[in-house]
């Protein structure tokens, strides 16, 4: 990206296009889901993902990587990602029992961002090399990048209503039924929403201040995003003891708060605030994400669960392509430094309103 432009609405579009098949695409992607086979779908759309992330070093390697192509890329696997995400947190209750729900769960989490830590650390070891060599031949130096995510379950998963309800009107029916199933923690959606889209327009800029601002070499910058990964794998293997310690309402806030303090921790003046915020940025949404998807999975029934998740997708995710925007935009204004303040204080202000909620108390009933 940073070989392609250097403008920061620029960087702030690619991290809208990638949330934005959620707010296109959220609402149906729950009644698709439901009249294919999960194994399928998940099959599908990580064989999608890893032909359209393969393609970017393809493309760097015969120097015919445009911004464009990157902007396709990232539009085409975010909407692939909205059915993989939507299924496999869909797949989980079929697999595993009522009470094993969050150790699953956490165990999830724990796959993804040791494949999200992994990709990080290699694509900047990846960086730094071809980078080096290409300039050495007298080029203009390459900067590959990619993104891998889990891999399919076994089995093969449940179709609810496969031939049921074929209309327009039985489809909006249907959509409409994700709408209504989360009431049991609609406030946790309106919440979270607050807090996704202002954690979305941190992380529109969050790249561009630590390269431009910052001055971090490209391999510097995987290495930071690994950090994060890799807290992220430790807060997903704590998820589970700390919920049951606290309570999964008390756990869910503590992971807003965790995440809220990585955003004013970057803005600071010192490169190890940098590091320390990484380190707070992973763990937290480990710790709030496994208890949010525990909560769907136990009070939703299982015929309405592929709507509700692809509901939530919409409410949470939709959002942060209006952050990356507004992120871009205020980046434009003031200093990057300045928008990740701005942000980080709005995700504190949305954790305090949810800690002096009934959120606090919330448990998840034995089935």
């Amino acid at each position: 990206m940073s070989t392609c432009t250097r403008h920061r609405l620029s960087w702030a579009f690619l991290g809208a296009l990638a949330f934005a098949p959620q707010l296109v695409l959220g609402l149906p992607a729950g009644v698709w889901v439901d009249r294919l086979p999960y194994r399928r779908v998940l099959v599908l759309a990580d064989l999608a993902q890893a032909l359209l992330v393969g393609s970017i070093p393809v493309l760097a390697l015969f120097g015919a990587l445009r911004l464009w192509h990157l902007y396709i890329v990232v539009l085409l696997t975010g909407a692939a990602n909205l059915f993989e995400t939507v299924t496999a947190q869909s797949f989980t209750p079929a697999l595993v029992s009522r009470d094993d729900l969050l150790p699953a769960n956490s165990a999830l989490m724990v796959s993804n961002a040791s494949v999200n830590t992994a990709g990080s650390a290699v694509g900047g070891l990846l960086v730094v090399l071809f980078d080096r060599t290409d300039r050495d031949r007298g080029g203009r130096g390459l900067f590959p990048g990619g993104r891998s995510d889990q891999s399919a379950h076994s089995s093969g998963g449940r179709c609810f209503e496969r031939t049921a309800q074929k209309s327009v009107g039985g489809r909006l029916r249907r959509t409409a039924g994700g709408l209504r199933a989360p009431d049991h923690s609609r406030g946790d959606h309106r919440r979270h929403g607050r807090r996704a889209g202002w954690s979305d327009a941190e992380c529109g800029v969050l790249v561009f201040y630590l390269v431009r601002t910052l001055d971090f070499p490209p391999g510097l910058v995987g290495v930071v995003i690994a950090i994060a990964g890799g807290a992220g794998i430790l807060g997903a293997l704590l998820a589970t003891p700390i919920t049951r310690r606290i309570g999964p309402g008390r756990a869910f806030i503590t992971g807003l708060g965790v995440a809220a303090a990585a955003g004013l921790l970057v803005a600071g003046p010192f490169v190890v605030l940098v590091l320390a915020s990484q380190l707070f940025r992973g763990a937290g949404p480990s710790l709030y994400g496994v208890n949010q998807q525990t909560f769907r999975q136990a009070l939703i029934a299982p015929e309405l669960l592929s709507r509700a998740n692809a509901t939530w997708r919409f409410l949470v995710y939709g959002t942060q392509t209006l952050g990356a925007l507004l992120g871009g935009v205020l980046g434009s204004v003031a200093s990057a430094r300045v928008t990740l303040l701005v942000s980080g204080g709005a995700m504190a202000l949305a954790t305090a309103i949810a800690l002096f909620s009934p959120l606090r108390h919330r448990t998840v009933q034995a089935g």
